[in-house]
């Protein structure tokens, strides 16, 4: 049964998710280039890899072949070539600008599954391998007064190899997904000075009532390769001293799930400061307003840079607040604290897929529902599963206040069931320790795919650690793809000393990290907190209710017996709280339930897959105020 949510049956296909996609480092002069592409499918072995073939007709970006949104419902399978294709107008007085040096033009990627090569006129200006992360080409060389031609040629190789591919399958079946491809995030160009600012980046203290702001420009570094973190087609070399930067912050303020747009708000400057040469800004404050979720304060801030005569606006937010584990009132257990005050976090598993356009948010309102309904059903922290989101999922989470869990996004070889499943889970509960250097039974036999998810790693975490709402990087899930977690774990903390990090989620625990990680689904539930590293239960629950109308498939898959009716559900979702109550007094500090919405066979949601129907009631929740 096909299934939408109401933002795919109401979409405007003239206007598809046309809300700037960074809200971190937002530009004025920008175009959205989702909408109506052309669009080609062929045999590796048949086509000229620097040709696109005859249009076989149009896909709606930034919607995946294999989605109902995109009008085409073709799987794409490792041997084909995906190609897009569509033309942007460029005036004679941006040409002129460019021909004069004044002015470059950047075409962003939110993110394209897995392998794009990307064309401008006919000039490859980008190559880029990694399914979930962005990336941005420089075209400013090719480019011609008019009409332009953009080209973008897309390999998927889904679970057939070591690259990323978190739940995706090729034969998709119980906790594994429909495998999907190509442009899957929004893409949109910008046009920037000369010299422009390339990131904003904050780091977070230990202490909430400062952070160290840097503003990278593209004056500041000659050539990157990818090896080290940055995708451009061109950066300037060092051209001039004479640079200068005046940061502008404003009266912070709280922002409802009804702000649907950018910023809007009345900004009061509170703070200005001026600099000239190298661009490190210390920023604290006496008496700031710190972020929780039930005040998730953020403050804006203007970047202004000069340089050469070229000048460049940036708009961008940060909040005060800090994560951290410590020990209080003489208790034996650490408890995860937010601005010193323990804070016992009650989370759901959100995987963040809509039946109409699978990896896809199909609006910022779509988004905007599910971060609101989490925090109306008492949650409080929400573990991102295997997946990064579109940064403005980011963003909402940071303005209306949810913590967030975010979890790297698996690869390597085909799993081992019956290893990292099915034995795996009696011996964690026997505390039965596996070394993670079994790489043929944790499918990471590959080198360059240890390489690769040791580079994205890192360059996830770059791209998200701004957000003041992420509180924890999970690095590793039940097994799947893991390998050397220890030292993962140290490469992890030196990238971002400011984050909690969960090395094992589930088990093959190495001992590393800041928490003792369990998933429990079959078992009576129990915590092993230590003094050194907090006791979670980062995943449990799952309980089952199909809802006629409201599913895909006959079969149901879930974790146990399935309830009857919604009234048995929600009492066997209070028993289940009512025992992690008593946990909590033995040292649990969080928890993740299994899970927000129903996935294809998974009919174990808070909702329903449609996001129609609501199995589980809103409620307090456990305790969002515990100070034990």
């Amino acid at each position: 049964m096909k299934l939408s949510t109401v933002w795919g049956e109401n979409i405007d296909k003239n206007r598809v998710l046309p809300e700037y996609p960074r809200p971190q480092m937002m530009r004025s002069e920008y175009t959205m280039l989702n909408g109506t592409w052309e669009y080609a499918i062929c045999k590796v072995s048949d086509s000229d890899t620097q040709v696109m073939p005859p249009s076989q007709g149009e896909i709606l970006v930034p919607f995946s072949p294999e989605s109902d949104l995109s009008g085409v419902g073709r799987q794409l399978m490792p041997d084909e070539f995906l190609w897009y294709r569509r033309t942007i107008e460029i005036s004679h007085d941006k040409c002129e600008e460019v021909c004069a040096g004044r002015l470059r033009l950047l075409i962003h990627f939110g993110a394209v599954d897995q392998m794009a090569v990307v064309y401008f006129n006919g000039n490859e200006v980008m190559t880029h391998t990694g399914g979930f992360l962005p990336f941005y080409a420089d075209i400013v060389d090719s480019i011609q007064e008019g009409e332009n031609e953009l080209v973008v040629r897309v390999r998927d190789l889904s679970d057939t190899s070591y690259h990323a591919r978190g739940k995706q399958k090729l034969k998709r079946g119980g906790m594994f997904y429909t495998a999907q491809s190509g442009i899957w995030q929004s893409v949109w160009y910008e046009w920037v000075p000369d010299a422009h600012i390339t990131r904003l980046s904050f780091k977070y203290d230990k202490s909430p009532d400062r952070l160290l702001l840097t503003v990278h420009t593209n004056r500041q570094h000659r050539h990157l390769t990818d090896k080290e973190g940055e995708y451009t087609g061109r950066v300037s070399t060092l051209a001039s001293d004479e640079k200068s930067y005046r940061i502008t912050i404003y009266e912070p303020g709280i922002y409802d799930g009804t702000d649907t747009v950018d910023f809007q708000t009345e900004l009061i400057p509170i703070m200005s400061m001026e600099q000239m040469g190298d661009a490190d800004f210390l920023i604290q404050m006496s008496d700031p307003k710190l972020w929780t979720p039930d005040t998730p304060y953020l403050y804006y801030i203007d970047v202004d840079y000069s340089c050469d005569g070229c000048y460049d606006t940036v708009r961008g937010y940060f909040a005060f607040r800090s994560f951290t584990l410590e020990h209080q009132n003489h208790h034996y257990y650490p408890r995860i604290c937010l601005n010193g005050e323990p804070l016992f976090q009650e989370g759901v598993l959100d995987q963040g897929y809509y039946p109409e356009s699978l990896l896809t948010p199909p609006s910022d309102e779509a988004m905007i529902f599910d971060i609101t309904e989490m925090k109306k059903t008492g949650y409080n922290m929400v573990r991102k599963h295997i997946k990064i989101e579109p940064e403005r999922w980011y963003y909402h989470c940071d303005r209306l206040g949810i913590i967030v869990w975010q979890d790297m996004v698996n690869g390597g070889g085909p799993l081992h069931q019956w290893f990292v499943t099915y034995l795996a889970t009696p011996l964690s509960l026997m505390h039965v320790r596996v070394s993670d250097r079994f790489y043929h039974l944790l499918s990471r036999t590959d080198m360059e795919g240890r390489r690769e998810f040791e580079r994205e790693m890192l360059l996830t975490i770059k791209i998200l650690k701004n957000h003041p709402s992420i509180c924890t990087w999970v690095i590793f899930n039940e097994g799947w793809g893991q390998f050397h977690t220890n030292e993962m774990t140290e490469l992890a903390r030196a990238a971002d000393p400011s984050r909690l990090i969960d090395q094992a989620s589930g088990w093959f625990d190495q001992r590393g990290g800041d928490f003792s990680s369990i998933h429990n689904y079959f078992f009576k539930l129990i915590v092993l907190p230590e003094h050194r590293r907090a006791g979670v239960l980062s995943e449990f629950g799952g309980k089952v209710l199909k809802v006629d109308g409201h599913t895909m498939q006959d079969s149901v898959y879930g974790y146990g017996s399935a309830s009857r009716t919604k009234e048995e559900l929600n009492e066997a979702y209070r028993q289940l709280m009512d025992r992690l109550r008593h946990l909590m007094g033995q040292g649990l500090c969080a928890t993740v339930y299994t899970q927000w919405t129903d996935i294809e066979d998974e009919i174990n949601g808070v909702y329903t897959y449609d996001r129609k129907v609501r199995k589980i009631d809103e409620g307090d929740g456990l305790d969002k105020s515990f100070r034990g």
